[in-house]
């Protein structure tokens, strides 16, 4: 049986059972449809197609379970797109890229919605909302930062804190659109306007710290 703790440790999907997969599909779709608090473990078992008896196996509880999903969706998310190819040489076309595909995750309404529940769900279960910052924004701070000491290695950029410059170009994606949809309640932005966003993020940050 898996506890809270457990579950941070071996939430990674490459790591998963085709049953905990099973589970974990399941209980994503109820969580997103209808809340933390308004799904049971007896919806998640019948929506999963998987007996109750079986689900407890693999997860002692509603929040072991929420966990686990949040750490696997945090997961996959971070790593489809910030691994960018070390041996590019337009710098500033390949965080244009990043930056787009970044903001078009970050604004999808499944991730909008995992989002909120996540706050909600934080208050009462802090290591919930820890492992989504550390499976999430925290790991893709730290491999742009990793990307960015390759550039500058190179001479490409002139950062004196690539860690700082991470989280400067990624604070400056989430706010005008992440924050805005999941926080202030506004639509998400039609495809121009994150394309607008990611080309003025990446604009500031390349007057910033562009090559002298």
């Amino acid at each position: 049986m898996h506890t809270v703790d457990d579950t941070l440790e071996d939430g990674s999907a490459s790591t998963d059972t085709a049953k905990r997969r099973q589970i974990l599909n399941g209980a994503a779709e109820m969580f997103l449809a209808q809340g933390f608090d308004a799904t049971s473990m007896g919806q998640i078992a019948k929506h999963a197609g998987v007996s109750k008896g079986t689900l407890y196996v693999y997860f002692d509880s509603k929040e072991t379970l929420f966990s686990a999903m949040v750490a696997c969706h945090k997961e996959r998310t971070a790593e489809q797109w910030l691994l960018p190819d070390p041996e590019c040489t337009d710098v500033e076309a390949t965080l244009l890229e990043l930056s787009c595909n970044h903001i078009e995750r970050l604004t999808d309404p499944k991730h909008v919605k995992l989002v909120r529940m996540v706050i909600a769900a934080s208050e009462r279960f802090p290591v919930v909302g820890q492992r989504f910052y550390e499976a999430g924004p925290a790991l893709g701070a730290r491999r742009l930062a990793g990307w960015l000491d390759t550039q500058v290695a190179r001479g490409s950029l002139v950062i004196p804190d690539t860690t700082q410059a991470a989280w400067q170009l990624l604070g400056m994606l989430h706010h005008p659109t992440l924050v805005a949809v999941a926080m202030g309640g506004h639509p998400r932005p039609p495809r121009e306007d994150m394309q607008e966003v990611a080309r003025g993020a990446v604009r500031t940050f390349m007057a910033a710290y562009g090559p002298r």
